[in-house]
């Protein structure tokens, strides 16, 4: 295997796994917090549709990511007003939020269908990447490099300071939290906030730089994914990069597939091999006897009242 090839086979990855990597921390930080969003899929498709129609409009990428991040942000606010401000059942609302995203994505995004736009292209000049190896470093687009370095945001913001310290005890003990005077329902809302917008851009990288174009349920369910490797990842920033990685691999495993002409597999079996990876993977995590479900935050999805 020449070193093109290999470093195109690890940018391909690379792509794969940067949508699940942006919405799972989004997410990660959203369960530490108490809060349990099972709405990243919807988050995911508002973030797509958003993008794509802004940077279309405009003609600017970046003003296309940073629309999805907002309306991936707005999205979870409806969210958060319904389950933390108004009590409704978490599971539920994340599920109705996710259908809400689907609809949305396809009502708004009926008139972009077919239609493309110049893709996200990499960070640094060509000259940076005029070796293979080089291109493995210098050959990414921005949102490559961002989620990296979200990684070691969160992991060090988690661990090191005093607002992540407070976050997480609102995510273990919320009553407590709250009788030493943290406002609990403001910290969730905040995280649930973060959450969304990491989901929207993670949504906007399928329409802006994976395919740049629009399809109706572009993310083609990735979003349920990222929530199944918050738990794979035991809510550690550092395993969920491992994760996300790992499941990118999978998902290219098709693409591998066939340029390698491996045409016995039927192409249906190759396309689900991430979602059958994903179900593999929780059940052995939950029949082992060091499961990540012990990581989990005490109160994840118990509600706290609002007055």
């Amino acid at each position: 295997m020449t070193a093109v090839i290999l470093v195109s086979i690890f940018m391909t990855l690379a792509a794969a796994a940067t949508p699940i990597l942006l919405a799972g921390l989004g997410e990660l930080v959203t369960e530490k917090a108490g809060v349990l969003n099972l709405g990243v899929e919807g988050m995911m498709l508002c973030g797509a549709v958003t993008g794509f129609a802004v940077a279309y409009s405009s003609g600017s990428v970046t003003l296309g990511l940073v629309a999805a991040a907002i309306a991936g942000f707005l999205a979870a606010m409806i969210f958060a007003l319904l389950t933390l401000g108004l009590g409704s059942n978490q599971v539920a609302t994340g599920l109705a939020l996710t259908i809400f995203g689907i609809g949305v994505s396809s009502l708004f995004g009926a008139g972009f269908v077919g239609r493309t736009i110049q893709r996200l292209g990499p960070l640094f000049p060509a000259d940076y990447a005029n070796h293979p190896w080089l291109r493995l470093v210098f050959g990414h687009d921005a949102l490559v490099y961002l989620s990296l370095l979200l990684v070691l945001a969160v992991s060090l913001f988690l661990r090191r300071t005093r607002a992540g310290l407070i976050l997480r005890a609102v995510g273990e003990n919320a009553e407590s939290a709250h009788a030493i005077g943290y406002r609990v329902l403001a910290i969730r809302t905040a995280a649930t906030g973060f959450g969304g917008a990491m989901a929207g851009l993670g949504g906007a990288y399928f329409s802006l730089a994976l395919t740049p174009m629009w399809a109706d349920r572009l993310t083609a369910g990735r979003g349920w994914i990222a929530l199944a490797l918050v738990v794979f990842a035991a809510w550690k920033p550092g395993r969920l990069l491992l994760g996300a990685y790992l499941f990118g691999a999978v998902a290219t495993f098709e693409l591998q597939a066939k340029a390698a002409g491996i045409s016995w597999v039927a192409p249906e079996v190759l396309a689900m091999t991430p979602y059958l990876a994903t179900i593999v993977v929780l059940t052995m995590m939950s029949l082992g006897q060091r499961t990540g479900g012990r990581n989990a935050p005490a109160c994840l999805g118990k509600p706290f009242p609002a007055s």
